[in-house]
């Protein structure tokens, strides 16, 4: 197993010196999962919300959560990104999201992936908890990543494990 890559030495944390690394193409894709009520997914559906269109603005909030990861969590690289999708997919009485971001430099994308499917569904459940404060955030975790020394990661059981 490797050993943390943010602390130095003396066991302080230290952001990662990455300036000897290759440029490389990097992408990563990540999900998660909001579940509800159906009335609620419903209400999303049907476009009745009051706030408005409830995942229109939860994409958005992903790409700027994406984009933003670095002012965040505290040793993260500020990265220039070149693609940030975030694709909201409702499911019987869930909303799944999959986002993807993509770089070419030489740290890669996951944190930014993950973070935009947290912010994203977050956003939902926000727009959304004055119908259902039962909402639950789940399965937020990492699918793919890809670029840099240590190549391509895909986790072996894909969405098709995720509870619909």
């Amino acid at each position: 197993m490797n050993k943390l890559t943010h602390f130095n030495q003396a066991g302080e944390a230290h952001m990662v010196d990455v300036g000897e690394k290759a440029s490389t193409e990097r992408l990563a894709i990540a999900e998660g999962i909001i579940t509800m009520q159906p009335q609620t997914l419903s209400l999303i559906m049907e476009g009745g919300h009051k706030k408005g269109d409830v995942l229109g603005i939860a994409r958005i909030a992903g790409i700027m959560a994406a984009k933003k990861t670095s002012d965040l969590i505290p040793l993260c690289h500020p990265l220039m990104l070149t693609k940030i999708s975030v694709d909201l997919t409702p499911l019987p009485d869930a909303v799944h999201c999959q986002t993807t971001v993509k770089t070419s430099g030489q740290t890669g994308v996951e944190m930014e992936a993950i973070t935009a499917v947290q912010i994203a569904l977050l956003t939902v459940y926000d727009m959304c908890k004055a119908v259902d404060r039962g909402m639950t955030i789940d399965q937020i975790r990492l699918k793919k990543k890809s670029g840099g020394k240590s190549g391509t990661w895909i986790r072996e059981e894909l969405s098709s494990n995720i509870i619909h």
